[in-house]
């Protein structure tokens, strides 16, 4: 049999006439580039506990609220209890009914009792600030030594209020009567944040709990008792110079204020047409800022700055207003709530606990005569309190560098004639 004749190496192609290799099968094929997803933020949005019905108050006993939480380990207790539930399950009902409603939805025939009674109350309030006019500032940007005059007025005030709400328990009337006054800012170092705001609805938390306030009451809370509240508090700010209990809230959401936002949010959650971006279009924040406590709140942060700009006074409100829609706010809100405001030491280390919002068993008791101290009314310029614990990290967000008033910084200027525009910042 003939042997097969060996194979013959193939030639290679012969390069082109111009020389030039051929790249045809050398270059990789190119390929639509692919959109990365966006990074998922990994904590998830905090769902709204189930709100438990009034307590049967058949011989209950009431108790002056006090603080509880004085150390890291009281704070994680709290953090953990039924109390927690009750204070998430009332902030989130609250902005939960407000969803898609501005304000203008509520009107004055539909107002219940108790409501009608509480809007009395907060216009007697306002009174009081021309019944305890603010001394002269001398130019300073810190506090104002007459606002104990007003707190003075609100607490001999404050029994009388609550029997016109139908109180008419001695110590029903005390316990609330705590988250009231506290609810407008600290006696002794004269400044105001989110924690005296939480106060306020703690109160209003007193009250349903007492029946004087009913769920039917709950859009009415916000966009006609809250936004009086609101409103009650920037004359405050501004009579007295509160300062910010903050020492770092030009970097955060706004010096004084968060629930503006969180109802504010839940109100814009599906409208046709006011994006997050509006923030910045002056006719829609002027518009419809009577009707929305988002943008009304932006309205009033920027009338209190010296400087133009959202992202120069508040670059957290002006990062936001990229988000593409409420929903993704209103989320980033309760996570905000949850963490910044429940979650944060120094803020709870001031919260009171009585019968109607319990501390957890276990919660360490405050000392009375330190408790007396925080405040008496001396003059705390140093800080330096001994009534409760600190957790030793942040900028002094509890009782640390004291921080002028960005409100006074607005007002002093106007007072030396300075009431153009806002200055700019050179490279704006």
């Amino acid at each position: 049999m003939a042997s097969e004749p060996p194979a013959q190496p193939v030639p290679s192609p012969s390069p082109p006439a111009s020389g030039i290799p051929s790249l045809k099968d050398r270059i990789p094929r190119l390929e639509p580039r692919r959109r990365r997803p966006a990074a998922a933020n990994p904590t998830p949005v905090p769902q709204t506990p189930a709100l438990p019905s009034p307590p049967d108050l058949t011989g209950w006993r009431f108790k002056v609220p006090s603080r509880r939480i004085l150390s890291r380990e009281d704070h994680d207790l709290f953090l953990a209890s039924p109390t927690y539930n009750l204070i998430a399950a009332w902030v989130f009902g609250l902005s939960e009914s407000v969803v898609d409603t501005p304000k203008s939805a509520i009107k004055d025939d539909a107002l219940g009792e108790g409501v009608e009674a509480i809007l009395r109350i907060l216009d007697q309030a306002e009174a009081f600030v021309s019944q305890s006019p603010p001394s002269e500032q001398g130019g300073s940007r810190f506090g104002n030594k007459a606002f104990r005059g007003f707190l003075d007025l609100v607490s001999e005030r404050a029994p009388a209020w609550h029997e016109s709400l139908g109180l008419r328990s001695a110590e029903a009337i005390a316990e609330a009567s705590t988250y009231l006054v506290q609810s407008f800012g600290n006696r002794s170092r004269i400044d105001y944040g989110s924690g005296h705001e939480l106060n306020f609805l703690m109160w209003l938390l007193c009250l349903y709990q007492l029946g004087v306030l009913q769920r039917s009451d709950f859009q009415a809370l916000v966009l006609r008792v809250f936004v009086r509240y609101l409103s009650l508090m920037r004359v405050v700010q501004m009579a007295y110079y509160l300062e910010p209990a903050g020492s770092h809230g030009v970097w955060g959401l706004d010096d004084y204020q968060f629930l503006p936002f969180l109802f504010g949010a839940s109100q814009l959650l599906h409208h046709p047409y006011i994006t997050p971006r509006a923030i910045h279009q002056d006719l829609t924040v002027e518009e419809f800022g009577d009707d929305f406590l988002y943008l009304g709140q932006v309205n009033f942060v920027n009338s209190t700055k010296t400087v133009k700009g959202l992202r120069w006074h508040s670059p957290m409100l002006d990062d936001i207003s990229s988000s593409k829609s409420w929903s993704k706010i209103d989320g980033g809100m309760r996570r905000m709530f949850v963490a910044e405001v429940l979650g944060k030491l120094p803020v709870m280390q001031h919260f009171l606990f009585g019968s109607l919002i319990p501390a957890a068993q276990g919660m360490s008791e405050e000392d009375p005569s330190a408790a007396a101290g925080e405040d008496s009314g001396e003059d705390h310029s140093s800080h330096g309190h001994t009534a409760h614990a600190h957790d030793g990290t942040g900028w002094g967000d509890c009782c640390g560098i004291k921080v002028p008033s960005s409100i006074a910084a607005a007002q002093e200027m106007k007072k030396g004639g300075h009431v153009e525009s806002l200055r700019r910042i050179p490279f704006d």
